[in-house]
């Protein structure tokens, strides 16, 4: 499974962050970095929850 990020309809909220602060992170400049694009199983219920979560839909999870 692979995480994605539009980063055109991201608001940067950080509710992604605080979920899965090892797979996002918001930096100093203001926007959100993907920091694994494929991390391992056992992030994907937070993962999913960040999806299900994010403000503007902007995260998305697809088949490697």
């Amino acid at each position: 499974m692979r995480v994605t990020v539009d980063y055109d309809r991201c608001a940067s909220s950080g509710t992604c962050v605080r979920l899965v602060p090892n797979v996002f992170e918001i930096r100093d400049d203001g926007f959100l970095y993907l920091l694994d694009e494929e991390p391992d199983d056992a992030r994907w219920d937070d993962i999913q929850e960040a999806v299900d979560s994010c403000p503007t839909e902007a995260i998305s999870i697809s088949d490697s």
